[in-house]
C-alpha cells in the first residue's frame, strides 16, 4: 500500500520555526518527485516546494524562497520542510505529496499520492 505520514505541524509564534516531516512507503521513490503544498481556508492549494528524488534537484515558490527548505533522507524515505521566519499568513493546512508528472511539479495535478495534511498556525 502507498502511505504518506506527516508530522511536525502545530502552533508557533511569528518569527519562529517548524520542521515538517513526511515519510512515504509503498513506492519506488527513485522514479518520483515529492512536494509540499498548503491550503488556507477559502483558497486554492498552493505549491511550496518540490524535490526530484533521485537527483535531489529542488524548486521553490517565490513566496517561500529563502525561508523554507526542502530536503530528503534516502535511507528513511522521508522528505522535510524546514520553515523559518514564519508569518501569520503562513497559517494553513500543509500537505506532502508524491507524483510522477515532473513537468507539473508546480501543480497539484503533478502528484498522485497525498498525505492527510497537518495544520500549521502562526500567531501574531
Amino acid at each position: 500500500q502507498v502511505q504518506l505520514v506527516e508530522s511536525g505541524g502545530g502552533l508557533v509564534q511569528a518569527g519562529g520555526s517548524l520542521r515538517l516531516s513526511c515519510t512515504a512507503s509503498g513506492l519506488l521513490f527513485s522514479r518520483y518527485i515529492m512536494g509540499w503544498f498548503r491550503q488556507a481556508p477559502g483558497k486554492e492549494r498552493d505549491f511550496l516546494a518540490t524535490i526530484r528524488w533521485s537527483a535531489g534537484v529542488t524548486y521553490y515558490a517565490d513566496s517561500v524562497k529563502g525561508r523554507f527548505t526542502i530536503s530528503r533522507d534516502n535511507a528513511k524515505n522521508t522528505v522535510y520542510l524546514q520553515m523559518n521566519s514564519l508569518k501569520p499568513e503562513d497559517t494553513a493546512v500543509y500537505y506532502c505529496a508524491v507524483g510522477s508528472r515532473a513537468s507539473y511539479y508546480h501543480s497539484a495535478s503533478g502528484y498522485e499520492y497525498w498525505g492527510q495534511g497537518t495544520q500549521v498556525t502562526v500567531s501574531s
